[in-house]
């Protein structure tokens, strides 16, 4: 895994808290990484931003990188637009992770909103990025009710276009789950058609960073480069009857 492109069912599900707990897995285990945000929305200059924070949890020794920041909380384009700024398209991103990937063992692209929010006028996506690097893409889900629809749509685009479904972490996992969430667990695989490969605590982003780290692992499946069990959470959230 050079490369994994980090995308979302939505916005606000947790993805740069997912995006940081699979980088300190990786740095953990010596590994080099970089984090890349194409593109910021809706944050003014000097505001520290996803990638920035990402790497804050991770460690040290995680490089930050953003291509382009907009003001406006809005999709890519349309932020970009708004600001009167050029928009960051697919190749860029490509061009920016291929050249993080010489130099860094793991690179992790987070994305903005979901996999198929336009980057561009052209209409290029983060999906479209992940083609042109051929590489995998993890997606971050919501724990609770409307997440296997959303999940199975993402998914289903992602098969559309060959691209490759990495698994699914959830992205915010609530410290009182009600039934939609817990029986979502075992829901999930079958309707991403990918393996559930990690949840992340509610609040783990307000964590100190080195709490973050040691904790990392323990949310994440061994594909990510920790020790979590899908069968074992399953069994310790799974509904009653």
């Amino acid at each position: 895994m050079g490369v994994v492109v980090v995308s979302g069912t939505g916005t606000e599900i947790g993805k740069t808290v997912v995006t940081a707990a699979v980088a300190a897995a990786a740095a953990a285990q010596g590994r080099t990484v970089a984090v890349l945000k194409p593109a910021q929305t809706g944050l003014s200059r000097g505001e520290p931003g996803d990638a920035r924070e990402a790497a804050r949890l991770a460690g040290p020794g995680v490089t930050a990188v953003e291509l382009a920041r907009f003001p406006e909380p809005l999709a890519p384009a349309t932020a970009a637009r708004q600001a009167g700024m050029a928009p960051v398209g697919p190749h860029e991103v490509a061009d920016a992770a291929a050249k993080l990937a010489g130099e860094h063992d793991l690179v992790l692209v987070e994305g903005a909103g979901g996999l198929l929010v336009r980057f561009d006028g052209a209409g290029g996506t983060l999906a479209d990025a992940a083609r042109l690097l051929g590489a995998p893409v993890l997606v971050v889900a919501p724990a609770g009710l409307g997440t296997l629809n959303a999940t199975a749509l993402t998914t289903e685009a992602l098969r559309a276009r060959s691209l490759e479904t990495l698994g699914v972490v959830i992205g915010s996992w609530p410290a009182r789950p009600d039934l939609a969430a817990r029986c979502n667990v075992a829901d999930l695989p079958e309707s991403a058609g990918a393996a559930l490969l990690g949840a992340v605590p509610d609040g783990s982003g307000s964590l100190a960073p080195e709490a973050f780290r040691a904790a990392a692992p323990g949310w994440l499946a061994p594909a990510l480069g920790g020790s979590w069990d899908a069968d074992a959470f399953a069994a310790t959230v799974a509904p009653v009857g």
